[in-house]
């Protein structure tokens, strides 16, 4: 099965430079708008370059979500991993995820936009990468659940297709010069989240 992208190992910034060049271009145009030639323009490199890091401008939009999603993971299994009570867990993962999805909501929003634009292949990659991430958070739920710290009586699959579509929300109503931060915002999520997993008294 496919995986997310992994790039070569790189000293000079040029994948950086790539990514975040065709991450402006593709939110100010379309990923279906803009071509190869204004991306290594924009970003300075030439195409010989871009394509030792990235084989296809399908490639690029892989990875704007892949780096985001590897982060992502690696930070939800040091809280899975921690020795704090499930619900504290829970709830640092979960304000954590409104943190960084609010922090890359450009990548987010160019992801769910353009994802139909790359191959069927890619689309299976991406979604067996995310549901392994939605699968680790359920974990923590039903860990919960088991321990009797949080109410049984909810599906775990439906608690975290909730909270994750909200997240996913995120992309349609955030505003940058908004009254809450993101860390407000998570903190109110994650608030939420735990609440409605309280047992009921």
């Amino acid at each position: 099965m496919p995986t997310m992208s992994r790039r070569p190992a790189n000293t000079s910034g040029v994948d950086d430079r790539l990514l975040a060049e065709a991450t402006r271009l593709f939110a100010k145009q379309g990923f279906d708008r803009t071509s190869v030639q204004e991306v290594v323009e924009a970003a300075g490199v030439t195409k010989g370059a871009m394509y030792h890091y990235f084989g296809s401008k399908d490639d690029l939009l892989h990875e704007i979500y892949g780096r985001v999603l590897r982060d992502q993971t690696a930070r939800l299994e040091k809280f899975a991993a921690g020795e704090d009570p499930a619900p504290q867990r829970l709830r640092d993962a979960a304000a954590d995820v409104v943190v960084t999805t609010i922090e890359n909501l450009d990548d987010f929003k160019i992801f769910t936009q353009s994802m139909h634009h790359l191959s069927a292949a890619k689309q299976r990659a991406v979604r067996a990468e995310r549901r392994k991430y939605h699968e680790r958070f359920r974990a923590l739920v039903e860990e919960g659940q088991r321990n009797g710290d949080l109410r049984a009586d909810v599906p775990a699959d439906l608690v975290v297709d909730y909270f994750f579509g909200s997240v996913h929300h995120l992309g349609v109503w955030y505003r940058r010069n908004g009254r809450l931060t993101p860390a407000q915002i998570a903190d109110h999520y994650a608030d939420l989240l735990l609440t409605s997993l309280k047992e009921k008294a």
